[in-house]
């Protein structure tokens, strides 16, 4: 298990930017992966972006061009940097991680992004 802590989410108004956080402990050595989600009231969780130990990255169709994932190996910490928020964007954010050796996703508690129109 990975410890993944998020933060900087909050209320933004349309057109806004944040950048999310997500520091790893713990086994942080070991992962190969990272990630955000996100679930919005009502709706499944779906990937936003994601990064691998090359870096490569990944991103929904919804957010291309607007957000950033990038990741600090040294820090063990993960980034989402968001711009041009819109109200659709509003959910709770989760980061998770791979591990080495393991096919599924270890989770963060979520920070909530709130977008205002």
């Amino acid at each position: 298990q990975v410890p993944l802590v998020e933060s900087g989410g909050g209320l933004v108004p349309a057109g806004g930017s944040l950048r999310l956080s997500c520091a790893a402990s713990g086994r942080a050595f070991s992962i190969n992966a990272m990630g955000w989600f996100r679930q919005a009231p009502g709706k499944q969780r779906d990937m936003v972006a994601s990064i691998t130990n090359s870096d490569t990255t990944t991103y929904a169709d919804s957010v291309k061009g607007r957000f950033t994932i990038s990741r600090d190996k040294s820090k063990n910490t993960l980034y989402l940097q968001m711009i041009s928020l819109k109200p659709e964007d509003t959910a709770v954010y989760y980061c998770a991680a791979v591990l080495a050796g393991s096919s599924g996703w270890n989770w963060g508690q979520g920070t909530q992004v709130t977008v205002s129109s």
